[in-house]
């Protein structure tokens, strides 16, 4: 299942996009894209004298927005618009990257670097740094109080507690992602393979809702993991 891919027609692409490799190949291909889609939207929107109207027709940039606007809508109702606004350029970027990974197992010839456990472990190793890291900015060394609970005399027993449940989190992401999007690809290779005719078309249109679904409950739990990281309530 993982034999030609059309990274075999690209020179000096073609001797990386191996099996071992092709999730490597894969991932910076999709990061490529996310990048100049940033860009190109940037230069697009500066262009645009009135760049808060949408556009009356249904397009790249409306899609986009979209998307946007939800993944922002999320950020401000769990954290407040203030950490809504500071967080959601790394929000938008890791759920674009993830859906984008996930849509393109949906195209004949692409294998998705989703399918792979070391590209959905990394991910969930950067949402884990990351939001420890934001707790040690917000708060310094007094960030370690999270790991005490919320009464000090039972210090000693949440502490292990704490520390292997934020431990198991960055496993716990990239397992979940991983096993979700590597099932939804192998049925949809499966039925392609017996009835390639008409009934694909269903799972396409679920393994879509799938790709969709997965980026977003990965967002919807790292705005979870930055909002405790964040909390004064401890």
């Amino acid at each position: 299942m993982h034999g030609f891919t059309w990274f075999n027609l690209i020179p000096f692409v073609n001797k990386y996009a191996t099996h071992e490799y092709i999730h490597v190949v894969t991932a910076i291909f999709v990061a490529i894209l996310c990048l100049i889609l940033a860009v190109f939207m940037g230069i697009k929107l500066r262009r645009i004298k009135d760049a808060e109207i949408p556009d009356a027709k249904f397009n790249l940039r409306n899609i986009i927005e979209l998307l946007s606007e939800m993944i922002f809508s999320l950020a401000t109702e769990v954290m407040g618009e203030h950490n809504a606004k500071k967080f959601f350029p790394a929000l938008a970027s890791i759920f674009l990257f993830i859906f984008f990974n996930n849509l393109i197992g949906l195209i004949p010839g692409f294998v998705p670097a989703t399918d792979n456990i070391n590209t959905t472990l990394a991910c969930g190793v950067f949402i884990f740094i990351y939001y420890n890291y934001v707790g040690f900015r917000e708060h310094g060394l007094g960030y370690i109080k999270h790991f005490f609970g919320p009464i000090m005399w039972l210090a000693p027993l949440m502490f292990p507690i704490e520390l292997i449940s934020n431990s198991v989190r960055p496993l716990s992401l990239g397992l979940r992602l991983f096993g979700n999007m590597t099932g939804d690809h192998l049925v949809l290779s499966i039925f392609s393979d017996l009835i390639p005719v008409g009934v694909p078309v269903i799972f396409l249109g679920l393994g879509l809702f799938v790709c969709f679904f997965q980026a977003l409950i990965f967002v919807i739990l790292s705005i979870i993991y930055l909002t405790l990281a964040l909390s004064h309530d401890h």
